[in-house]
């Protein structure tokens, strides 16, 4: 789906209010990173899981295959057509975002507040939560400073994690269709589409 209001999501460079947003991809899977202080506990309970963090990144899996990668070829293929259920993976961190993601693709969008709150509300509907505005229930992350946390929304060959980040996108009025987006390269093919100076490409090696 692409949000009618689309035309609304970019923020000029003159204005204040822009919130950044960042898709980072190093290969198959592609995340959300935010700063932390553009994340409203109020909406994101979970962000109190990462005091002290400038950036938080947000991706979405397959329960059993996002938290063991290396589980094996049934595993890979059950998440692809039979998956039982999904998780989020939030990182946090303090360096600069190239820094921290080396050899990835980096692409950094500028949206205006209002796009944004749409965008995070997605994210926040993603979790599984035991009631709203109390935070989901967590476990240790891949990473050191990492928490999985159960979601919503089924895994599937045909809705990856990079299906996610477009519909998160569309969330915020970005105009992108994510039932063409299954790859990371087809996620950031799609957004290329989209000439704006709010768009910024760095490739890091």
């Amino acid at each position: 789906f692409i949000n009618p209001a689309a035309a609304d999501w970019a923020c000029g460079a003159t204005e204040s209010s822009c919130k950044s947003v960042f898709i980072v991809h190093g290969g198959w899977h592609a995340a959300i990173v935010l700063h932390t202080d553009d994340v409203s506990p109020a909406m994101v309970p979970e962000i109190f899981d990462f005091p002290q963090v400038r950036f938080i990144e947000f991706s979405w899996g397959d329960k059993d295959y996002f938290p063991d990668p290396h589980a094996g070829p049934f595993t890979a293929i059950k998440a692809a057509f039979w998956s039982s259920g999904s998780v989020l993976h939030l990182v946090g961190f303090t360096e600069d975002i190239a820094r921290f993601y080396p050899g990835a693709e980096i692409i950094a969008l500028q949206f205006a507040a209002p796009a944004y709150g749409k965008l995070v509300s997605y994210l926040s509907e993603t979790f599984s939560r035991p009631e709203p505005g109390v935070a989901a229930s967590s476990r240790a992350g891949l990473y050191p400073d990492s928490r999985f946390y159960p979601a919503t929304r089924r895994f599937a060959l045909w809705n990856t994690c990079n299906t996610w980040v477009a519909e998160a996108l569309a969330a915020g009025g970005f105009p992108i269709s994510p039932s063409f987006v299954i790859t990371a390269g087809q996620l950031s093919e799609e957004i290329s589409k989209i000439k704006s100076h709010a768009i910024v490409f760095e490739q890091r090696s």
